[in-house]
């Protein structure tokens, strides 16, 4: 059982206190009873001289009368028995008894030393009194002859009365001197312990971090002396964790701000580290999934193959994921081992990059590259046989001849069409990327108007009417040449795919941060599978009736830039069946664009009608 430092050290320092006052007790008591023992043998011994001198001449059978009346006035004055006896030991006379009833005191042993001539001394029990008596008897001479022995008495009940008292008042004077000496006791253990305590509680408040208040110094040198290396200890240890948690906040900074994913195990494929990057690709909580193995916190069969692999060899390893879903992520990853400071394995640091975008742009390069293969490929084909067929004897018939030019025209222009486009995106492209798109604050019910009339002899054709809804006092900064070709492109696609006698609605409505234009229709729609990838270059959902109703298939993509260019974003809803909205979004404030720029104008002619599902 644990005691505090007072009850410690209090019973050892009360059991050496009463040891040592039972010790010096029984000494002092020893001595003093040895002492007042021996001073009352001498005060015998020296009143029976006194009494010895006075009598000497008179120690005879005829004088017992008066020795014995002296012996009863002295015993009276004194408080001391005297008892004369002859040398022969019968009893002269006594002050307690009388001779006659006092038997031979010969043999008696104080007086059998007196009657040799010494002092005799002796302390027994009195047949005559029947007390416990101490007896002192000198030897009485007259004329250098032995007359008589006097013998001085004492009870020893007086002694041990008067001894007795001496004893209580020793008790009490050590008990007084153990209760002054525990009070010390207790202070003095206090006064150590007080600092003690105080280091404690200072330890307490180091353990639990709190490493700035200090722990005072006061005391002796010992105590100084812990306080102040606890003072250095604390100061060290608060430094030391300043750097471990600075250390910390940085790495915690570099892990949250990568882009690239983090994930450490260790060598039982348990999560040990895993960045906001890592967790947003993998689709877990960070908080979650630490500590947990990787097959039951991220259920990814080509991760956990990798980590298994990096787990397994020495050297850094390189890998692709791909992880299914809703869309398919691809990360490029790369794996090596974590080591010790005294080399051993700790685990594995596996880093994953979102390559998705990158091989999104491959594919869209790849597919941009065969569909403009394609496209350019199919009027150069016509050209040519056109122009074989001439040569090998065609020409010759006018009205055939006539045909094929005529085709080859079109297809001619049809190639016209395509690069204009290009040479488009390519402009839109170059001045987004420089930032030298110039905007101008000015009425949006003029771009529109401009737009509507552009596409007047389409819409006549079809018979479909075009139906603008815009505020007039409406002004946002734009581009108008780039504005009016998105519109163009769109009413030019809704037009196209409306049915004959249709409509198209086209409305400007102002927000207070953008404002959006809807281009709709209410012709045969767009299926949803083929949305996502509209708007890429000569994409087409419909190819065979895309390329009968005309176009090149860059339409919505130059839409898409032209939105972009503005700082913007376009965006389509269809129903099959219902009709399609397109919607461009234009934000109130230019962004990353400078108005005061010189104007770049960007001209499409109107006869190239975009596709729909470009």
């Amino acid at each position: 059982m644990r005691l505090r430092f007072v009850w410690q050290i209090l019973p050892a320092f009360f059991f050496l206190i009463l040891l040592t006052l039972l010790l010096l007790t029984w000494l002092f008591a020893r001595n003093l009873s040895t002492f007042y023992l021996e001073e009352t043998a001498a005060g015998l011994e020296a009143r029976a001289r006194l009494v010895a001198f006075q009598i000497a001449d008179s120690f005879a059978l005829d004088h017992s009368d008066r020795l014995d009346e002296l012996s009863i006035r002295l015993s009276r004055e004194t408080g001391t028995r005297f008892t004369f006896v002859l040398p022969s030991g019968a009893v002269l006379a006594d002050s307690l008894e009388s001779p006659e009833h006092m038997e031979n005191h010969a043999l008696r042993p104080e007086v059998a030393i007196a009657l040799t001539g010494t002092i005799g001394q002796a302390t027994r029990y009195s047949n005559t009194v029947h007390k416990n008596m101490m007896y002192v008897a000198i030897p009485v001479q007259n004329q250098d002859q032995l007359v008589g022995v006097v013998r001085a008495a004492l009870p020893v009940t007086t002694i041990d009365q008067t001894l007795g008292i001496v004893y209580r008042q020793i008790i009490v004077s050590g008990m007084v001197v153990m209760l002054i000496a525990t009070l010390i006791g207790i202070y003095i253990s206090r006064r150590i312990s007080r600092p003690l305590e105080e280091m404690r509680r200072g330890a307490e408040r180091f353990a639990r971090g709190e490493l700035t208040e200090r722990l005072r110094i006061k005391g002796s040198i010992e105590i100084t002396a812990l306080a102040t290396a606890m003072n250095t200890t604390a100061y060290e240890l608060d430094q030391r964790m300043r750097t471990v948690v600075r250390q910390h906040n940085e790495q915690e900074a570099v892990l949250a701000s990568m882009v690239e994913g983090v994930l450490a195990v260790d060598t039982s494929e348990r999560i040990i580290r895993i960045n906001r990057a890592a967790a947003t690709l993998l689709g877990v909580s960070p908080e979650e999934v630490k500590g947990r193995s990787i097959q039951e916190a991220i259920r990814k069969a080509d991760l956990q193959r990798f980590v298994r692999r990096a787990l397994s060899t020495r050297d850094p390893v390189e890998g692709d994921i791909v992880l299914h879903g809703n869309e398919d992520l691809y990360l490029q990853a790369h794996g090596s081992l974590l080591r010790g400071e005294s080399g051993q394995e700790l685990g594995a640091l596996i880093v994953l990059n979102d390559v998705t975008r990158l091989r999104r742009l491959e594919n869209v390069r790849r597919d941009f590259v065969a569909n403009v293969s394609h496209e350019l490929k199919t009027p150069i084909t016509a050209i040519k046989g056109f122009v074989e067929t001439l040569q090998e004897g065609a020409i010759a018939d006018p009205d055939s001849a006539s045909q094929f030019l005529e085709i080859m025209m079109r297809q001619a222009d049809r190639l016209n069409d395509i690069i204009d486009d290009l040479l488009i995106l390519a402009r839109i492209e170059q001045d987004s990327d420089q930032q030298e798109l110039p905007l101008t604050t000015m009425s949006l019910t003029t771009v529109i108007n401009t737009a509507v009339q552009a596409c007047a002899n389409l819409a006549a054709e079809k018979q479909v009417h075009i139906e603008p809804i815009c505020p007039s006092d409406l002004r946002i900064p734009i581009n108008a040449p780039l504005l009016e070709q998105a519109m163009i492109n769109l009413l030019t696609n809704a037009i196209k795919y409306s049915p004959q006698q249709g409509k198209v609605l086209i409305e400007a409505i102002h927000g207070d941060h953008k404002t959006t234009i809807n281009v709709r229709d209410w012709g045969c729609g767009i299926d949803k599978v083929h949305l996502p990838r509209l708007f890429e270059r000569f994409y087409r959902a419909d190819k065979a009736r895309s390329r009968k109703l005309g176009g090149t298939g860059l339409g919505l993509a130059i839409v898409k830039h032209i939105a972009q260019a503005h700082g913007g974003e376009v965006s389509v809803t269809s129903t099959p069946g219902e009709g399609s909205t397109f919607s461009l979004q234009i934000p109130l404030k230019a962004q990353h664009h400078n108005s005061s720029s010189p104007a770049t104008t960007v001209q499409a002619s109107p006869k190239t009608p975009p596709d729909q599902e470009d």
